[in-house]
């Protein structure tokens, strides 16, 4: 496949597998125990209709949103995602310049591989940094402040991963940082040698936000073994709220999937919550951030701004998302595949897409605006 010849996600998903060694597919396109969760994600977007409105003068179209503070052209974003030189060599250098060209929000994350300088000097674009919380407290400061330094907008936490989930794809090829593989992953790299060249003929891989605190190579540490051992699975909500108030901005809780912990996220006084399953990723049989947003929008929109992530593969559900009234929706997959057939290039043919689906999308609902869509324009199978 040529990138020119995709025009979806699934074309960006199957260019990506042609070139990707199974393994380094299999971790991206994967998730947890039987990936109930990981389909239910797109699957809830098709149990809802839009209902269009007709004659309503949209010769102009205004997809802007304001999201935490954060000014972007269009309502969706590039959600922090670990490890992203390792899918191509240009990883999240090439996201943070898609990111700037489409003037939106992009983010890195904890596991990323190019350093939070690095991103800032690139695009002037709003940056997330992603993190998670780690036994070590002086760490979880010490990453703020280096956040803080380099002009981060937005601190996000991740809260639903204070332990790895059962990604078994991965646990029947070895897949693991450093590579630990099995006999049938070492023979999956041999048949796809274009990628071992990329990777060989560019610089180390590397994990510059962990690299003075966390001894990731040498064998010594696996990104599951970093889940287990780093991160604490005993932080609570009077954790958090210490970040948030030395943070002092934009704060944002990624995966809380339920009213009660939204209410909470206003208390501590963050600024946004990301309704999120990761992907899939973790509690398998969990909800899907599409099918809770409605009740946390009605018990916390007028107070904290509510985003969403997982499954998103269309302009379309993107505007159904905003109907119920997100703020803006975050993508990972979704620019994963084509960061990984074709870097930039990919990632700005991929945002490129979804501007025009959601300009699509709202001339034929009749929406010249974001804030001209509603619940009106929603009916539920």
């Amino acid at each position: 496949m040529r990138l020119r010849d995709c025009h979806n996600f699934s074309d960006f998903r199957r260019m990506a597998q042609q070139r990707l060694p199974g393994p380094i597919f299999n971790y991206i396109d994967g998730a947890a125990d039987d990936e109930v969760t990981y389909r239910r994600n797109t699957e809830s977007f098709e149990r809802c209709d839009l209902v269009p409105n007709v004659l309503r003068g949209v010769s102009e179209i205004d997809m802007s949103v304001t999201v935490m503070g954060q000014k972007l052209a269009m309502p969706v974003y590039c959600s922090p995602t670990a490890l992203q030189r390792l899918f191509h060599h240009q990883g999240e250098r090439a996201v943070a310049k898609a990111s700037a060209k489409f003037g939106t929000m992009f983010g890195v994350s904890s596991l990323g591989t190019v350093s939070l300088e690095e991103a800032r000097k690139i695009s002037s674009s709003p940056q997330v940094y992603q993190f998670y919380f780690h036994r070590d407290r002086g760490l979880n400061r010490a990453m703020m402040q280096r956040a803080k330094a380099v002009g981060v907008e937005v601190m996000m936490l991740t809260v639903d991963s204070i332990t790895g989930g059962n990604r078994e794809r991965d646990k029947r090829t070895g897949f693991a940082i450093p590579f630990k593989l099995n006999l049938a992953g070492m023979l999956q790299f041999a048949l796809k040698p274009g990628w071992a060249i990329n990777y060989f003929t560019h610089e180390g891989f590397k994990l510059p936000q962990l690299d003075e605190h966390v001894d990731m190579g040498g064998g010594t540490m696996s990104i599951s073994r970093y889940f287990t051992e780093m991160l604490d699975p005993s932080m609570t909500w009077d954790d958090v709220a210490e970040m948030v108030r030395l943070w002092g901005g934009p704060f944002c809780l990624k995966g809380v999937m339920s009213v009660e912990d939204a209410k909470r996220a206003v208390e501590i006084g963050c600024s946004g919550i990301v309704l999120s399953n990761h992907g899939g990723r973790q509690l398998d049989g969990s909800r899907a951030a599409f099918d809770q947003l409605a009740e946390i929008v009605d018990a916390v929109g007028d107070r904290i701004d509510v985003i969403i992530d997982g499954g998103v593969q269309r302009g379309t559900h993107v505007l159904k998302a905003l109907s119920l009234g997100a703020k803006a929706v975050g993508v990972g997959r979704y620019y994963l595949f084509p960061l990984a057939a074709a870097g930039q290039p990919g990632v700005e043919r991929a945002l490129e897409q979804m501007r025009v689906e959601i300009e699509r999308g709202m001339k034929l609902m009749g929406c010249s605006s974001i804030e001209q869509l509603s619940r009106t324009n929603l009916r539920f199978r």
